[in-house]
């Protein structure tokens, strides 16, 4: 006989985890768990003597299952409006597996062992599992760890299998269409700031591999960026004319070939007859194969990887 699968209401409501040791228990970082707490009165957790947040291991299995919800495309709004949907007919939904085994922490494996595994799994197409191997990452990493040292190298790997003629391609479109689902999530999952630096990302005209500049965008709004993302293709003169009347104050687009980079020339001058003008950054893969394109594009080379255009981009809107 099957063993009865474990419920959310099967787990104790005593308080007795920091908001720290949730955050490490889920991969959810405390400035998110306080947002969802605020925004969608998704948990009340204890307050303790000194008006520490205590959350239970109920809490816990809470936070889990809506964290896979959205890892699974769904919004957070969507995901604790379902949540509520089952409480108000008496049911809890099953629990979500620890995301790490016990001792995980101890020994945990390095992203290197995350890219092979992740690389098998989604060339076999095996979804459920690529998605247990991205919980297991967040686990244990932090969000830039997981962009800059598992899904680039992921998504660089398999490329590369494609253009060695090993997998199809096919199966080159199901891991990346996979991998920018579980980016849009992140992207959606994070709080907006209306009162914070506001930046628009995007692509050049022509320009469909855009699955660095959504890590960009993620990373920006995970560090308390406001962030619009435009996607892939963002054509320059409806771009122009949408800033000037939401007035961002840096715009941000990236490039993988040279004949898509070279689109970007006019971009500085059209948005410096704006006022305010805002300021213009570009990078992507074409202006680290080509440097003299850099010098080519009037506006703000943000570096040759995500981390020195994270920097960057901290530095500017300081």
């Amino acid at each position: 006989m099957q063993p009865q699968a474990q419920t959310i209401a099967d787990f104790p409501e005593s308080p007795q985890y920091t908001i720290k040791d949730v955050s490490v228990q889920t991969g959810i970082r405390p400035v998110t768990l306080r947002a969802w707490e605020r925004r969608y009165n998704l948990l009340t957790p204890h307050r303790s003597d000194n008006r520490y947040r205590l959350y239970s291991d109920r809490d816990v299995a809470v936070l889990r299952w809506v964290k896979n919800r959205v890892e699974s495309g769904i919004s957070i709004s969507s995901a604790v409006s379902e949540l509520r949907t089952l409480r108000n007919t008496g049911a809890w939904p099953e629990a979500v597996p620890s995301l790490q085994p016990i001792g995980a922490r101890d020994h945990p494996n390095p992203p290197e062992f995350y890219v092979r595994h992740l690389i098998e799994a989604l060339i076999r197409h095996e979804e459920d599992a690529a998605s247990e191997l991205l919980r297991q990452a967040h686990a244990i990493f932090n969000l830039t760890t997981i962009c800059l040292d598992v899904i680039t190298p992921c998504l660089v790997e398999i490329g590369e299998a494609w253009h060695r003629g090993e997998i199809r391609i096919t199966t080159e479109h199901f891991a990346s269409t996979f991998l920018r689902g579980k980016l849009i999530s992140l992207l959606q999952a994070y709080p907006t700031r209306r009162s914070a630096p506001y930046v628009m990302i995007g692509t050049a005209p022509s320009e469909q591999h855009d699955i660095g500049s959504l890590m960009l965008a993620v990373l920006l709004r995970r560090d308390g960026f406001r962030v619009e993302y435009l996607g892939p293709d963002v054509p320059i003169e409806d771009l122009v004319d949408y800033a000037r009347y939401e007035h961002p104050a840096l715009i941000i687009l990236s490039a993988t070939s040279e004949h898509s980079a070279q689109e970007l020339t006019d971009v500085q001058g059209k948005l410096a007859r704006l006022r305010p003008a805002p300021m213009f950054g570009f990078g992507g893969r074409a202006f680290n194969q080509k440097i003299a394109l850099r010098e080519q594009i009037p506006g703000i080379f943000l570096g040759e990887t995500l981390a020195d255009a994270v920097k960057a981009i901290h530095q500017i809107l300081k």
